[in-house]
């Protein structure tokens, strides 16, 4: 892989990781097209794009994470204290709760890696996921309700956006847009849907890397080449680069408008993807 492939890819990971397009349904798409995947090149690749797109939430999101941890610690407080009722919470520290809630139905959805992974290889079953993905997104406003201040957010709700993240394991369906639209049909008001589905990429992305944490300790230590890790690390960069433009053009986005731009964009790569599966070429 040249530093430029490095780029791309890392530049691919970024944009499509937070726009509600589908990362994992773009990559699968491309490294069918091009026959050389950086997921079967270097595991280590795969770990470095992720923790690129990990830094771009914590850069975005800086001061909402540091309270967030701050409030994980009073929470721990009120607890010992045996304070479990959600009036006692402050918005942080609910925020803390909603999204330990929204993270534990990906346990169980991490046995399924290998099935996911054999998926992503047959470009026509991630080109009609695609298109799932852009009736979803298509329909986002319609189920948008927006009726719940952060502080009338009930565990249920978190719990429901979480249920519906477990499906954005498939390639082809945006874990940020089938969250959002989630936690827009359960009342989130927009500029919280789009927060809390941001921060709920934390431990996601970071389970995926710690999952792949063996594998990636050894295949780094088997290259020991100084100047791929230097290709890698730029793909990573660009990632981070990119990844943080694209949230906050989500944000803007989601504030002034709706998804059907990417509705469209979506339903035409999956219809196109689909069609070059069935004739054959890829």
């Amino acid at each position: 892989m040249t530093i430029w492939e490095s780029i791309i890819y890392g530049i691919i990971q970024g944009l499509t990781e937070f726009l509600p397009v589908s990362s994992s349904g773009h990559l699968a798409i491309l490294q069918t097209i091009f026959k050389s995947g950086f997921g079967e090149d270097s595991l280590s690749f795969s770990v470095l794009l992720h923790l690129g797109t990990l830094l771009a939430v914590f850069i975005v999101y800086a001061k909402d994470i540091w309270e967030l941890i701050c409030s994980f610690f009073t929470l721990c407080g009120k607890l010992i204290h045996k304070k479990h009722k959600m009036e006692d919470f402050t918005v942080s520290e609910r925020m803390v709760i909603f999204v330990l809630i929204a993270t534990l139905p990906l346990i169980p959805a991490a046995l399924l890696d290998k099935y996911i992974a054999a998926l992503s290889g047959y470009v026509w079953a991630v080109g009609l996921i695609l298109i799932v993905n852009a009736v979803m997104l298509y329909i986002s406003d319609k189920l948008a309700r927006e009726n719940l201040y952060p502080e009338e957010v009930k565990p249920k709700n978190a719990l429901v956006v979480g249920l519906v993240q477990v499906f954005a394991v498939l390639p082809g369906l945006s874990r940020s847009g089938s969250t959002i639209t989630a936690g827009l049909s359960q009342g989130f008001r927009r500029e919280y849907a789009v927060k809390f589905s941001f921060i709920l990429s934390i431990p996601a992305i970071l389970g995926a890397c710690v999952l792949e944490l063996p594998d990636f300790i050894s295949q780094t230590l088997a290259e020991n080449d100084t100047s791929l890790l230097l290709t890698y690390i730029a793909g990573a960069l660009s990632a981070m680069i990119v990844g943080i433009l694209a949230i906050k053009l989500l944000i803007m986005i989601s504030k002034k408008s709706n998804f059907r731009v990417f509705s469209y964009y979506c339903a035409a790569a999956g219809a196109l993807a689909i069609v070059l599966g069935i004739i054959g070429l890829f």
